[in-house]
Formats: structure tokens, C-alpha cells, sequence
């Protein structure tokens, strides 16, 4: 079992406690921005929540205010 796999299966034991980390990073960003990358923020939320649920994130078009390359 390399590295990865323990974190992944130590994710997967402390689910609430990831996701509520989860949440508060994205509050701490959003306060920090001041709202500005709100849509951003909100999409990495779900997707890092899905991620430690062990869902593959679907492809989402970008979040409104963002610039695609």
C-alpha cells in the first residue's frame, strides 16, 4: 500500500471531519476574496468533497466569473 492509498483510506475513516475542513478553507478563501471567486470556491468544495467520497467529479462547464484558456 503505497503513500496515497493510506491518506486516500484516512480520508475515507474521517469523512466529516475532511469535509468540514473542506467547508471551512472555502470560507476562509471566500472571506478572503471577498466573495469575489464564490463560484470557483464552490465548484473545488463539491468536487474535493466527491473526491473523499471516492465519487469521480463530473466535468463541469467553468463557474461564472472565471476565464477559460
Amino acid at each position: 500500500m503505497g503513500f496515497l492509498d493510506k491518506v486516500k483510506d484516512l480520508a475515507a475513516q474521517n469523512a466529516d471531519k475532511v469535509e468540514a475542513a473542506i467547508e471551512k478553507v472555502g470560507d476562509i478563501v471566500d472571506e478572503k476574496t471577498e466573495g469575489k471567486f464564490k463560484g470557483v470556491v464552490d465548484s473545488a468544495q463539491e468536487a474535493a468533497k466527491k473526491a473523499v467520497a471516492g465519487e469521480q467529479p463530473a466535468a463541469e462547464p467553468p463557474a461564472e466569473g472565471t476565464q477559460q484558456q
